[in-house]
């Protein structure tokens, strides 16, 4: 029996870095990830005779856009005669590093199963999509939450079939841990065509220090995480910002993507933060801190030192479970 209507709410994440981008073991990627409390993706769907996406006013008319040609590929590939109505009331910042566009496809996919009892897998969803090509963070997200690593993918060039990278370890991310997103609205971060021509054209990857990446992940953030050992944590993180970012420079400008945000993660390194970094192909940089009273006194100092309106932030938790469907 098909559902009248259905709500999704989902969330951003961080995708703190890839630790093997060598590939020489026969699978490329690998990455480290974390689900968070907000920013909010929250669609309510309903059955409809034709295509229809509605957006709150707080929600960009790109994401509309977005929104509309997901769901218009979605029915052509599923056959559905039938048509959906969408209504977008909470977006996830588009090309910020926060992993909008996964979020989006596998919330729509999802409205879309239910409302016609498709019973759809988010691996297929995904599929039908076109996500998870390269790292499994934000489909895991969708799913569990929480502190997500997963294994990349084979190491053959992309096809237009989606190998999701398989998810090899998940745990709860401590609850008194607050993270700090910076925000900057006068760039967005490279996606789409620029980020798969920056890929391509990037230099191969030394495969020993993929190999020390490797041993940062096993042997420092995951047992950091089952001791909650912020300090042995953010090591391993920065490690993984180092050398990725250094990697990623000519693609995207530097370490970091935001100058702005640079110069705020680097006034956090002087100040003794111990995790900090950027979300994947940024802008929006990130830090990690033991409490809520921390991360407030951080911020106040950066709002001081920091005025520039391009610049924004927020204080969250992180999400330990997955997408909501009601």
């Amino acid at each position: 029996m098909m559902s009248a209507n259905v709500t999704v709410k989902t969330s951003g994440r961080l995708h703190m870095g890839f630790f093997d981008l060598h590939g020489g073991l026969g699978r490329k990627f690998g990455s480290i990830g974390l689900s968070l409390e907000a920013p909010n993706l929250l669609i309510e769907a309903k059955v409809a005779s034709e295509l229809k996406i509605i957006g709150s006013d707080v929600v960009p008319q790109s994401v509309i856009a977005r929104a509309y040609v997901i769901a218009q590929h979605l029915l052509a590939k599923l056959n559905l005669n039938k048509s959906v109505e969408l209504v977008v009331l909470q977006n996830i910042p588009e090309h910020a590093g926060l992993g909008s566009g996964t979020q989006l496809a596998l919330a729509i996919g999802a409205a879309i199963s239910r409302l016609y009892n498709l019973d759809l897998s988010t691996a297929q969803i995904a599929g039908l999509t076109g996500r998870g090509g390269r790292s499994g963070i934000g489909i895991a997200a969708f799913d569990h939450g929480g502190l997500l690593i997963d294994g990349g993918r084979v190491s053959v060039p992309l096809t237009d079939a989606t190998v999701i990278p398989p998810l090899l370890a998940r745990y709860d991310f401590p609850e008194q841990w607050r993270i700090l997103l910076i925000f900057d609205a006068s760039q967005p971060g490279v996606h789409g065509e620029q980020e798969k021509m920056a890929f391509s054209q990037l230099p191969p990857f030394p495969e020993n220090l993929a190999a020390h990446l490797c041993r940062h992940v096993l042997m420092q953030a995951m047992p950091a995480l089952v001791e909650q050992d912020l300090s042995a944590f953010g090591h391993s993180i920065q490690a993984l910002q180092m050398h990725v970012g250094d990697y990623f420079s000519p693609a995207q400008g530097g370490r970091y993507a935001s100058k702005l945000v640079g110069d705020a993660l680097r006034n956090l390194e002087e100040s003794g933060v111990a995790c900090y970094g950027q979300s994947s192909w940024g802008p929006t940089g990130f830090a990690v801190f033991e409490n809520n009273a921390d991360a407030e006194k951080h911020l106040q100092g950066l709002k001081i030192q920091f005025p520039d309106p391009m610049l924004s932030w927020m204080i969250c938790s992180a999400r330990n479970q997955g997408s909501e469907l009601i």
